[in-house]
């Protein structure tokens, strides 16, 4: 993994950062694993704008990705490890023994021509591999890890992230999410060996404003310049503070828990994250 700071030769790319891409093997997705991708601009089915923020952006095709693991037992190889427009990790073409081709999200260190594979027992707790927690080593560091058994990958999916599997007592496995939060999850959910790849996207910097527009999201005004109409923090004389800082619809921000107490999953939360 590499970044590149440009040679300005435009002042867009003065500033710019950009990924050196030395992970990525080919820039031809595998066709059958395509699928189109309308944008709303932030409508709704009606046409009217509830998502605000959104719109234009390049036009891009969605990847099917193979969350759920669920060829067990099946050996597959690398074909290669390709750019993903539809999230910051890279992505892995695997070929199937039976010839099946699926993606996967890639982990750091996973190599073309590689073996990897997913199930229960006899499986190696090697990079690129998925198996039940019950199946992992204590202290493992994992990724893509189920919430619910059969449901797909849902946490630690983005670049560089990760969880560690921490103790298992019974049915329950102990896991501390890349929010620094510690949760129980059971034993029967999947995960994958290794860390999410493109772990430098942090630090890239897009260098212009367009560059924000090809990803699709148009300029925020700030609350404090708003009307009062518009804002709760709007309105005032000069550079008025507006108060403290809150939404569009008055929920205070910076600390404010907004999670219910009563909520059926706060028994599974060993350790609440860091503020």
């Amino acid at each position: 993994m590499s970044v590149r700071k440009l040679k300005p030769i435009t002042p867009g790319q003065r500033f710019r950062v950009v990924n050196g891409y030395d992970a990525i093997t080919t820039d031809k997705p595998e066709k059958s694993l395509l699928v189109p991708n309308k944008r709303s601009g932030g409508r709704n089915s009606q046409g009217k704008m509830t998502m605000r923020y959104i719109g234009g952006g390049h036009k891009k095709k969605y990847r099917i990705i193979d969350f759920k693991r669920d060829k067990a037992g099946i050996p597959a190889e690398v074909k290669s490890i390709e750019y993903d427009p539809n999230r910051t990790a890279f992505i892995a073409l695997l070929n199937y023994q039976d010839g099946e081709k699926r993606y996967i999200i890639a982990q750091n260190g996973l190599q073309v021509g590689q073996n990897v594979v997913s199930g229960k027992e006899g499986i190696a707790p090697e990079i690129g591999n998925a198996m039940p927690l019950s199946e992992i080593p204590l202290g493992t560091i994992i990724s893509c890890v189920e919430l619910r058994p059969g449901q797909g990958a849902v946490m630690a999916r983005s670049a560089g992230a990760f969880a560690q599997l921490m103790a298992r007592d019974g049915k329950f496995a102990t896991v501390k999410l890349p929010s620094g939060e510690t949760r129980l999850v059971l034993v029967t959910c999947m995960a994958t060996v290794g860390v999410v790849s493109n772990s430098d996207h942090q630090l890239l910097v897009g260098g212009k404003a367009g560059r924000t527009r090809w990803l699709g999201r148009r300029p925020r005004t700030n609350p404090v310049r708003m009307n009062p109409i518009d804002h709760p923090m709007g309105g005032g004389e000069g550079r008025s503070s507006g108060g403290h800082p809150r939404s569009r619809k008055g929920i205070p921000a910076k600390g404010f828990r907004t999670r219910s107490k009563t909520k059926a999953s706060n028994k599974y939360i060993v350790e609440r994250r860091k503020k």
